[in-house]
């Protein structure tokens, strides 16, 4: 979508050649353009809601979103100065340490007024190009560190094409790229393979055992759609993993390959090894698909957090989520300790007087 043009004025008494509005994030980008030097003199400006913001223009040389992007950062420090440098983004995890930009950057400052904060600098272009693709962004201070900006709304659609030379800027909202459109599949097919149809099919097996043979349908049914679902979510990961170089979260990635080596397990063993209900071995055979199972569902849990944490689509999915295993957890421990009660009940019931220790083949007739 293309921008406004806006009426180029004075900050710090330096007039500039060109601005345009900028679509989102209450942003403008001022500038004077010398194709013989191959540099160009900048002032982004972006209105805040409060002096606890960050504020953050870059361009980035390899690629049209963040990381790569090689930033210009300004906040207003609790002491009132305002605070300003470069950035080099390697990753979405980033915490917009200071570093070196791989390309000339001179005369760098930053100004807070009239509840807006204003980068000045002059940057040598890379490769004397006239175009570049550029990125813009705000986010929460904690003290005088900048924190993880929101990736909804604005904060995803603050970036595009910029042309000094003729003043044409394109912005590309984020929610088109079929990157991002891929992380949100990923997010959505494992949070309801791993995260809802394995442990409904769980308590399937363990409560409803009286409808037989339907259980045991509905419980293959939950398993194996949550196992090809992972198979997929796998698959996009290793994928997305492949397009994002230098991008890397190392503790996700070995839980979510951990939770196929033991789905992929627990498939084989119950397909082919599973012994027959009067074979005295069962009891080994359901102890293992048992703490395999179970062990899943919890690492799948623990991953799907952690994905809601690197992904970070806001707190409504993440709570939304919460509310959901929370809502499984319950009745499936209601529905726990009401067979529970009802084994002691039929205990009871056949004698009063005998006490004797429950054997460990009950356990698994629940």
């Amino acid at each position: 979508m293309s921008q406004q043009a806006c009426t180029p004025h004075s900050f710090n008494q330096k007039t500039f050649d060109a601005c345009q509005t900028l679509r989102v994030l209450n942003s403008t980008i001022h500038w004077s353009y010398y194709p013989s030097k191959g540099t160009v003199d900048v002032a982004f400006s972006q209105a805040v809601l409060s002096d606890s913001r960050w504020v953050a223009w870059a361009i980035n040389p390899t690629s049209t979103g963040m990381v790569g992007s090689q930033a210009i950062v300004a906040f207003k420090r609790s002491d009132g100065t305002m605070s300003v440098y470069s950035s080099d983004i390697k990753s979405y995890g980033t915490r917009l340490e200071q570093g070196n930009l791989s390309f000339p950057l001179f005369d760098v400052s930053a100004i807070y007024e009239n509840n807006q904060i204003v980068i000045f600098a002059t940057i040598g272009l890379p490769n004397n190009v006239s175009v570049v693709n550029h990125v813009w962004q705000q986010g929460p201070l904690s003290g005088n560190t900048p924190q993880m900006h929101s990736v909804s709304g604005p904060n995803v659609q603050s970036f595009g094409t910029l042309d000094f030379l003729s003043g044409k800027v394109e912005t590309i909202g984020r929610a088109t790229s079929s990157v991002f459109k891929l992380k949100i599949s990923h997010g959505i097919i494992n949070t309801v393979s791993w995260g809802i149809l394995m442990p409904i099919g769980a308590i399937v097996a363990r409560h409803f055992k009286a409808a037989d043979p339907a259980w045991f349908h509905a419980h293959r049914a939950c398993q194996m759609l949550g196992y090809f679902g992972g198979v997929a979510g796998l698959a996009t990961g290793v994928w997305l993993g492949h397009k994002s170089s230098g991008i890397e979260y190392k503790g996700h990635r070995c839980i979510g390959i951990t939770l196929m080596a033991l789905a992929t397990l627990q498939v084989i063993v119950a397909l082919c090894l599973r012994p027959k209900k009067t074979d005295k071995r069962r009891v080994f055979w359901n102890w293992f698909h048992y703490l395999v199972g179970y062990g899943t569902i919890v690492l799948g849990v623990v991953n799907i957090l952690k994905g809601f944490d690197i992904l970070k689509p806001g707190k409504i999915w993440k709570i939304s989520y919460l509310i959901t295993i929370t809502v499984i957890g319950c009745i499936a421990v209601m529905l726990e300790a009401w067979k529970w009660l009802s084994l002691w009940k039929r205990k009871t019931a056949q004698s009063a007087e005998e006490k004797t220790d429950m054997p460990i083949e009950i356990i698994f007739q629940l």
